[in-house]
């Protein structure tokens, strides 16, 4: 079992970004294995967790094609249908709530 190295928070080496650093530069990991990880302490908590990749080794992010716009245009349509009435909410229903605000209203209104 090998253990990857584990760098507090600002003292990374260079070479290597998390996602998010990577996607800021147009790249995506491709698939290679975690390099390190980043720690962030908190006060009273567990500390934050970042994993860093090699820049090296990412590949270029794919570009998007017209299927994947269908694709995500279904998928974000898909979330603002309310599964409860069934109408577009003309928003992304919260999962918090599950359903869309007005149903939402009803159903604390109906338990009170």
């Amino acid at each position: 079992m090998s253990t990857i190295p584990v760098y507090r928070w600002r003292l990374a080496p260079e070479g290597l970004a998390t996602f998010r650093q990577l996607r800021a530069l147009g790249l995506r990991p491709g698939g290679q294995d975690v390099a390190a990880q980043l720690e962030r302490p908190r006060r009273r908590r567990e500390p934050l967790i970042a994993f860093l990749y090699r820049v090296d080794l990412a590949l270029p992010v794919r570009p998007m094609t017209p299927a994947r716009w269908a694709a995500l245009e279904r998928a974000n349509a898909a979330r603002r249908v309310c599964p409860e009435c069934g109408r577009d909410a003309g928003y992304r229903i919260p999962s918090s709530l599950g359903v869309c605000v007005p149903c939402s209203d009803n159903s604390s209104q109906l338990a009170a």
